[in-house]
């Protein structure tokens, strides 16, 4: 027997993604409403697979809905699988742990959900699977939960459903950690994971990969770059031959990070960016591109860009728009180009551009004087009001990477103006 299921995680349907409205020319309709054209790529993905068993490995939804639109949209595509018999097996996260409508919300008898007070198993004998797992109680899990989930079913494929950060991730809570070796040594066939939104494989038997982040299925944000999906798992007399990952999103984000070493001026910079941003356009294959463009490298367009940053920001924006009108949006566009000087060889000057230079390395480098900066910089910012105080400048002082880039913003700044430009 030979067919196909669909692991997928962390929906989060109708994600608020708040803050929008801030930026100028945000096609904040498509962005709110990305999150349910994903989750219908999601189904017509099983449609078109024929998949017999959809997982679904936590955060459906954000916390509680505002109203039941959220839930019975949910509940209308999971009745789309009903009509050609998909199984869907899910669990709660972190972020829909506490829904208190989804527990009044009737999905049909081919959706079940595997419960939070104890691993629960769900054994479809049709597709001889089994598949054992636990939702969240709470949002926030700190024990091990895969210590009780039960021994593999005999005869059958096994399936873990879980929601965890698997002993740490990047930008995610350590919520239900566990040791990939200790998954392994369980027995199942595959770990279907859930809560990291990038994509990950972290483990692989025989050549197929036993334990999977399939990642978010809709990036929320510029950080969440990259194509999102699900996974299809083909499965082969009772053993697992492949694994795939499916792109399913409708916007692509992506954070691009454009050398302008090579530009003389902002003209050149501007087509750098534009390069860049065709070939992320390209690579989104039709979808929405929402870009942030980060400008960097040692330039002799440098003193320029600074003299009217708002110049190259436009029109970098303005060029993006005449590569495919509608579809990108350039989110910001940020300056960190250098001097095309050796910082090195600057700090040896015995004049004002080496002595800034030096003064400037001690603020990032010796403890003492950093400290005084900070205290300094707290000082002056008690004594603003809120508007226009540190927070509202991108300042935290309790984030090390903001203060060495404010150290670097002032070096960006001020050295054309005494060095000149080269």
């Amino acid at each position: 027997m030979r067919f196909s299921i669909v692991h997928a995680a962390d929906l989060h349907l109708d994600s608020p993604l708040t803050g929008l409205e801030r930026y100028d020319g945000a096609p904040v309709a498509e962005l709110r409403a990305a999150t349910r054209r994903a989750l219908e790529n999601l189904v017509q993905l099983c449609l078109h697979e024929d998949a017999k068993l959809l997982l679904l490995a936590g955060d459906l939804y954000d916390g509680d809905w505002r109203d039941y639109s959220t839930g019975l949209f949910f509940a209308a595509q999971m009745a789309r699988l009903r009509e050609t018999g998909t199984r869907v097996v899910w669990i709660r996260g972190n972020h829909d742990a506490q829904s208190k409508i989804t527990r009044h919300l009737t999905l049909g008898e081919h959706c079940v959900e595997l419960g939070s007070k104890r691993p629960e198993s769900c054994r479809i004998d049709p597709l001889q699977v089994a598949v054992h797992g636990q939702g969240f109680a709470t949002p926030a899990v700190t024990e091990d939960l895969t210590e009780r989930y039960p021994a593999p079913d005999s005869g059958v494929l096994n399936i873990g459903l879980l929601h965890t950060a698997l002993g740490g991730r990047n930008g995610h809570a350590n919520y239900a950690p566990c040791d990939v070796r200790a998954l392994s040594a369980r027995g199942y066939d595959y770990w279907a994971l859930g809560h990291v939104h990038q994509r990950e494989v972290v483990d692989t038997a025989a050549g197929v990969p036993t334990v999977v982040f399939p990642g978010n299925l809709q990036a929320r944000h510029v950080r969440e770059g990259g194509a999102k999906g699900a996974s299809v798992i083909e499965v082969s007399d009772g053993a697992i031959v492949k694994v795939e990952h499916r792109a399913l999103d409708v916007v692509r984000f992506a954070q691009l990070r454009v050398d302008v070493g090579p530009a003389s001026s902002t003209y050149d910079v501007v087509e750098l960016a534009r390069g860049a941003l065709h070939q992320a356009l390209e690579q989104a294959d039709g979808r929405l591109l929402c870009a942030r463009v980060l400008l960097v490298g040692r330039s002799k367009a440098h003193a320029e860009l600074l003299r009217d940053p708002e110049r190259a920001r436009n029109e970098v924006k303005s060029r993006a728009s005449e590569l495919d009108v509608g579809n990108v949006w350039v989110e910001s566009v940020r300056i960190a180009t250098e001097l095309p000087v050796d910082l090195s060889e600057l700090s040896l000057r015995d004049d004002a551009a080496g002595q800034l230079v030096r003064s400037l390395r001690a603020l990032q480098d010796e403890p003492m004087a950093h400290a005084e900066l900070l205290a300094e910089l707290a000082r002056i910012g008690g004594s603003l009001p809120p508007e226009v105080g540190l927070s509202a400048l991108g300042i935290d002082l309790e984030d090390p990477e903001s203060t060495r880039e404010l150290i670097a913003d002032v070096a960006r700044s001020i050295l054309p103006r005494i060095v000149g430009e080269p």
